[in-house]
């Protein structure tokens, strides 16, 4: 008999996320056979944004989320120089990936050892973190030894923000980035400290993180082969390494499950968001963001979620740190929950070393920014990554302020509802076909979500408090 779990609110994620799953038995097992994600609140910064001068998207635009607030304001800068055809000095550009590779070192292991290890090691026995379910969590000393590098965890995530803020100003939101480059500059003073606390980050990352990752798969090894998902990953590439663009860190590209081949390039005109299941005017159903609209409808017919369903080439995609780490070449054992957890511990040594270098490349004295008043006219696209994925954000300007402004965020991406073909997203697909030992407590379920760190903030916003929509089945409340 099948049966319909409401997991509502998903907890130990940002932001507010329901998913429903219906449960049935498959060859005499319980398995997962239908899944719908829904982004339960509305997002209106695009909105908020029309009418504004453009230079003050890079600060608004930071306030989507405060988990990766300096992503935004690196994708609302790159769109806003890219309307102005204006590339930032060398200094400018180092600075930025600096800070931005704060963001991605505090939010990596916060992801780990706050939002995800919780699912296969005991955690404190306390509250906040009680109650929770005791339910297949193994037995083995080693887990024991994760639990216990909570702590260090909590320091390295605030020493990855006391970094930050060497060049940024703040955390976890910095105004230094800025149309025509940044607002702070470099010194030896500060260039000592952000490189004192990075030595300590890189001796956490390498020693304690990546071999918690490393335990857990031992311990857990079906997880190695549960939660594949659609297995098409994309990324936009991120930390230019110089004044062109064209070579990055982590460089842009895709791979289709079908034939599993590199594709070294995106075409932003090939990505497009269907709205069919999504709560909004379906005047916006499959256009580019260059054109798109964010015009509420709610209730509308089928539509269960306030996330749109980003499309590349008409197909879902999974976006993240795997897919970064795939198109890149650094890591390609499988796609997984533990795939993803290990593939997201191995980038952050990734980007941790290569900050080292970008230190040495500063130079005292050297120009961080140039005016762009008046410059920046036209449209603009800035396509950057997030921890968590693929982040775009397109604008339109005209006499300074903007018309016209869209953002589509890594979540978008992975926990998107179907689309106009009926076919499910990322994490959808990867909760379908997936055994459950207790229909009452689907951990499993919890594990696979948890593996894409989905972040609801950056997705939606808004709430209408005057409906009182029924569900048919009692919510299961996960910690």
């Amino acid at each position: 008999m099948k049966t319909i779990k409401i997991v509502d609110p998903v907890t130990r994620i940002e932001g507010h996320m329901k998913i429903e799953i219906t449960v049935d038995t498959v060859i005499g097992q319980q398995q997962i056979v239908d899944a719908r994600t829904s982004g339960t609140l509305f997002r209106g910064f695009e909105k908020i944004l029309e009418g504004r001068d453009a230079q003050d998207a890079t600060v608004i635009t930071q306030r989507i989320c405060g988990v990766c607030p300096i992503s935004h304001g690196m994708a609302s800068v790159m769109a806003v120089e890219n309307a102005a055809l204006y590339t930032p000095p060398p200094n400018a550009r180092i600075l930025r990936n600096l800070t931005l590779g704060t963001n991605f070192l505090q939010s990596h292991i916060l992801h780990f050892y706050l939002l995800a290890a919780l699912d296969f090691v005991p955690g404190p026995q306390t509250s906040p973190w009680l109650p929770v379910w005791d339910f297949d969590l193994k037995d083995h000393p080693d887990l024991a030894a994760v639990a216990s590098h909570l702590p260090q965890a909590i320091e390295a995530r605030r020493r990855a923000h006391e970094m930050g803020a060497v060049f940024g100003g703040r955390m976890p939101s910095s105004h230094t980035y800025i149309p025509g480059g940044f607002s702070a500059t470099p010194t030896q003073e500060r260039i000592d400290l952000f490189y004192s606390h990075l030595n300590w980050l890189i001796d956490f990352i390498r020693n304690i993180y990546l071999a918690d990752v490393n335990t857990v798969a031992e311990i857990y090894p079906e997880y190695l082969s549960i939660g594949k998902g659609c297995e098409n990953l994309l990324t936009y590439g991120v930390f230019d390494l110089d004044d062109t663009g064209a070579t990055k860190l982590l460089k842009p590209g895709y791979v289709e499950s079908q034939d599993g081949l590199i594709k070294e390039s995106i075409n932003d005109r090939d990505i497009t968001e269907s709205v069919t299941f999504s709560w909004y005017a379906d005047s916006a159903d499959n256009l580019t963001p260059a054109v798109g609209d964010t015009q509420p409808i709610f209730p509308k017919g089928d539509a269960y979620s306030w996330l749109k369903a980003p499309r590349y080439l008409d197909k879902p995609f999974e976006v993240g740190p795997l897919a970064r780490m795939w198109v890149n070449g650094d890591y390609q054992r499988g796609v997984s929950v533990l795939d993803r957890h290990a593939s997201r511990a191995q980038e952050t040594l990734k980007i941790a070393k290569a900050m080292a270098d970008w230190l040495g490349e500063l130079i005292e004295g050297d120009p961080v920014y140039e005016t762009l008043s008046g410059r920046a006219i036209g449209s603009g696209i800035g396509l950057t990554e997030a921890p968590r994925g693929a982040l775009g954000h397109w604008v339109d300007i005209a006499n300074g302020k903007i018309q016209h402004y869209q953002v589509l965020t890594p979540t978008c991406w992975n926990a998107s509802p179907k689309d106009g073909n009926n076919v499910p997203g990322p994490i959808e697909q990867a909760l379908i076909g997936t055994p459950v030992q207790d229909s009452d407590r689907p951990v499993e379920a919890l594990r696979i979500i948890h593996s894409f760190d989905p972040c609801l903030s950056c997705a939606v916003h808004l709430l209408r408090l005057d409906r009182n929509p029924e569900t048919s089945a009692k919510p299961v409340i996960l910690r």
